[in-house]
């Protein structure tokens, strides 16, 4: 019997990279896992590569409307959540002369506002207590040139774990940071 037996876990960006990698483990230690993301023939790729206690949602994170649809389908197959990972990400590398409205507006969308209602539309589904993860980065503290949106959303991302575990206390939900730093995946940017 795994860690994990039993419980309910979603991946965001879980067709790929570190996403895939917790799918896949959370799955060796006995959890069901729900992984999301934009393209439905990346997510045939990662069901079929964990192989079983698998559930894929396509949707696109930025739009609140999937985020909902995301929450709807978890709570129709299984009624309860007890970890969320939070791992949709992309890097762009943009000078600060370069940073247009759109970059900005993309990162922030998809990587510092779609935790915050992803968090909003699950938390009703985490009537067991458990866990919020957010994948964040290292870079937030490195200052890397280049980096200003990325950097400034990952950093969002470990404001929300400090906040989060001090509101969900009460609740017996964690909420934590995992800020790795550079990874070979095959993250888009």
């Amino acid at each position: 019997m795994g860690s994990l037996e039993g419980k309910i876990a979603i991946v965001t960006g879980g067709n790929s990279g570190i996403g895939l990698a917790t799918a896949k483990r959370f799955v060796e230690e006995g959890a069901y896992v729900f992984i999301t993301a934009r393209r439905q023939s990346e997510l045939d790729k990662a069901v079929a590569e964990i192989g079983r206690n698998v559930t894929a949602i396509a949707g696109d994170l930025a739009k609140l409307q999937d985020i909902g649809k995301i929450a709807d389908t978890v709570k129709a197959e299984k009624g309860v959540v007890d970890i969320i990972v939070s791992n949709a990400g992309f890097t762009e590398r943009s000078a600060i002369e370069d940073i247009t409205p759109e970059h900005f507006d993309k990162s922030f969308n998809l990587m510092a506002r779609a935790p915050v209602f992803l968090a909003q539309k699950l938390l009703p589904l985490m009537t067991r207590k458990g866990s919020i993860i957010l994948v964040s980065s290292a870079m937030h503290q490195m200052g890397f040139a280049g980096h200003t949106a990325y950097a400034a959303v990952k950093a969002a991302n470990r404001s929300y774990a400090r906040t989060w575990a001090a509101e969900f206390k009460e609740r017996g939900i964690r909420a934590n940071t995992l800020s790795p730093g550079l990874t070979d995946t095959p993250i888009p940017g």
